[in-house]
C-alpha cells in the first residue's frame, strides 16, 4: 500500500491508528477482538518504520482502523489508504469456516482501501504536482506543433509512430500561431513539445524545446535553456540546431522518458 502511494510520487506519510472510546458502549464486537485488532494493527505499523500517530475515539463502531495520512507538495494532510476491521459483517451475515481444529470460527473481515475516494485521489494529485504530472502520468506526454499547417501530415505520421509504441501524443493542427501554440502546451503543462518545419520534414527529423524544469532549477549549460554548446536561434522556432534530431530517434527518446 505505501509502495503504491510511492508510485504516484507521494512519499511523505504517517500513520493513524483510530481507536474505540472507552466512555461509549455502542460498538460491535467484544472488548477481546477489539483489543486484538488494535494491537495487531499498531505492530502492523510499528514495522513499517513510520510515525505512528493514535487518534483514540476515532474508529468507527465496527472496528479499529489504520489510515495513512499523506502530506502533499505544500505541507497539507489528506487522508489516503485505509486498513479498517470489521467486526459487523460477519456476525450480521453469520459466517463462518471450518478451522484446523474442525470447529467453526467466525472469519475476520478487513477493508482495505488502497485510494480511499478515487475522485479526492485524482485531486490530491492534481495538487500535488500543480498540474504538472510526470511523463507516465501525463494524459498527454507529447504536443506535436507544426511550424505551418503544411507540416501537420508529416507530425501526424510522428505521432502515429509514436502511438504505435504506446505513447499519448496530440498534434496542435488548430489555427493559432505556433508561438501561441507552444505557450498552451506549456499552459497545458505538457512534458514535452515537438516542433517540425520545412528543414525537418526535408531531413526526415523533428526539433524540441528542453522539457520544462522544476521552478529556480537551472540547467546545466547555466542562464536559461542554454544546454551545451550554444548554436544560433533559428529566428522562427527560436530553436538551436542541438535540439534537433531524428524523428524515430526521438520517438525512442520519448519512449524512454515517459516511462520515467
Amino acid at each position: 500500500m505505501l509502495g503504491l502511494l510511492r508510485d504516484f510520487g507521494l512519499d511523505d506519510f504517517y500513520l493513524e491508528l483510530s481507536t474505540r472510546d472507552a466512555a461509549k458502549d455502542k460498538f460491535m464486537g467484544s472488548d477481546e477482538q477489539w483489543a486484538v485488532a488494535t494491537k495487531v494493527l499498531e505492530d502492523a505499523a510499528t514495522e513499517t518504520g513510520l510515525e505512528l500517530v493514535p487518534d483514540p475515539g476515532g474508529a468507527a463502531f465496527y472496528g479499529p482502523k489504520i489510515s495513512v495520512q499523506c502530506r502533499d507538495a505544500i505541507g497539507r494532510t489528506r487522508q489516503m489508504s485505509t486498513i479498517q476491521y470489521d467486526f459487523n459483517q460477519p456476525a450480521g451475515f453469520e459466517l463462518e469456516y471450518n478451522g484446523a481444529d474442525g470447529q467453526k470460527h467466525q472469519p475476520v473481515m478487513i477493508h482495505s482501501a488502497k485510494f480511499g475516494s478515487l475522485e479526492r485521489f485524482y485531486g490530491v494529485l492534481v495538487e500535488h504536482y500543480a498540474g504538472a504530472f510526470p511523463p507516465w502520468l501525463a494524459p498527454v506526454r507529447v504536443q506535436a506543433i507544426p511550424v505551418a499547417d503544411t507540416f501537420s501530415d508529416y507530425l501526424y505520421d510522428v505521432a502515429g509512430q509514436m502511438k504505435a509504441v504506446g505513447l499519448r501524443v496530440e498534434v496542435d493542427d488548430s489555427d493559432d500561431r505556433m508561438q501561441k501554440k507552444i505557450r498552451n502546451a506549456q499552459l497545458q503543462k505538457v512534458p514535452f513539445m515537438l516542433i517540425a518545419g520545412a528543414d525537418d520534414v526535408e531531413a526526415g527529423a523533428v526539433s524540441f524545446p528542453l522539457p520544462r524544469r522544476p521552478p529556480g532549477q537551472r540547467r546545466a549549460g547555466g542562464r536559461g535553456d542554454r544546454a551545451g554548446p550554444a548554436g544560433r536561434r533559428n529566428p522562427r522556432t527560436g530553436l538551436r540546431p542541438e535540439n534537433k534530431c531524428d524523428a524515430m530517434s526521438r520517438v525512442s527518446i520519448y519512449t524512454d522518458m515517459a516511462s520515467r
